[in-house]
């Protein structure tokens, strides 16, 4: 086996290679010097630099979450609960990855928002097409949040798939349709392009499932780490809500949005909603 070679060639040495005959191996995996220049300010106060790499940074998040839930929900597709379960938890630690993003921009005063706030134009994180796609997954469809991707094609037609495709809760009930479960045909067969609506049928089978968790253990657990999920996501939805109202109060949001008003009624919904409500029956 042959030695190791420092920086000059000379053999054992603990020194690390440090000559490369282009960029290093770490930048042509990582591309570091592409996310490190990807901020181009558009106002002088120091804060904007915070506000807007903290935001590149939750985009990036949602990226690796969309990736974990298409991930389960093919698996959920071929029957692997196992193969789901590894990518819902490690989606859960991204989660609260991206939760804690909101802490650089969590205490935020109205005077310290209003000195780039300009900046953003008629930008607003509604706009985030890899957001909607997480909100997708959820199963929280609305085509109307196409519109304002029309003059991206790529990005559009990505998100028009997403549309139509099952989603993440979607594929779990079709699972426990396949296992015995009474779930519906009318939420099996539904217009996946329309946001998913509680069904009764479905809260009991839920209530069934956790009534007696030894009879379908995989099940129970899967339930649980939705469950999971959708506490992180109401956390996340919470959060936003709070940091946003820190910031400017009441006025209409960045890009004509409600602002918090529109953040009050998203906070309020659960995701997989009949994993909440069965709870009361069991």
């Amino acid at each position: 086996m042959s030695e190791s070679l420092d920086a000059s060639g000379a053999s054992g040495s603990d020194t690390p290679n440090l000559d490369f005959a282009g960029t290093t191996p770490y930048e042509d995996y990582v591309q570091a010097d592409v996310l490190t220049h990807l901020q181009h300010l558009r106002s002088d106060d120091p804060g904007e630099m915070v506000f807007l790499v903290t935001t590149q940074v939750m985009e990036l998040w949602f990226t690796v979450i969309v990736h974990e839930w298409e991930t389960a929900a093919r698996a959920l597709r071929e029957d692997d609960i196992p193969v789901a379960m590894d990518a819902l938890k490690r989606s859960l630690r991204e989660l609260e990855a991206l939760n804690a993003s909101w802490r650089p921009l969590a205490q935020l005063t109205p005077g310290q928002f209003n000195a780039y706030r300009g900046a953003l134009g008629e930008g607003s994180g509604f706009q985030s097409a890899m957001y909607r796609r997480m909100e997708f997954l959820l199963g929280e469809k609305s085509a109307s949040m196409l519109v304002p991707h029309r003059g991206a094609p790529r990005v559009h037609a990505e998100l028009e798939k997403a549309l139509a495709e099952p989603s993440l809760y979607d594929e779990v009930l079709r699972l426990l349709s396949r296992r015995g479960l009474r779930i519906p045909a009318s939420v099996l067969s539904r217009d996946l392009t329309q946001r998913y609506e509680p069904s009764p049928v479905v809260e009991a089978v839920w209530t069934e499932l956790y009534a007696a968790p030894d009879t379908h253990g995989d099940l129970h657990r899967l339930g649980e780490v939705l469950t999971d999920v959708a506490e992180l996501v109401w956390r996340w939805r919470n959060d936003h809500l709070v940091a946003t109202r820190r910031a400017m109060g009441a006025k209409t949001g960045t890009g004509g949005s409600a602002g918090v008003t529109w953040l009050e009624k998203r906070a309020t919904k659960n995701v997989f909603p009949e994993l909440w409500t069965a709870r009361s029956h069991v």
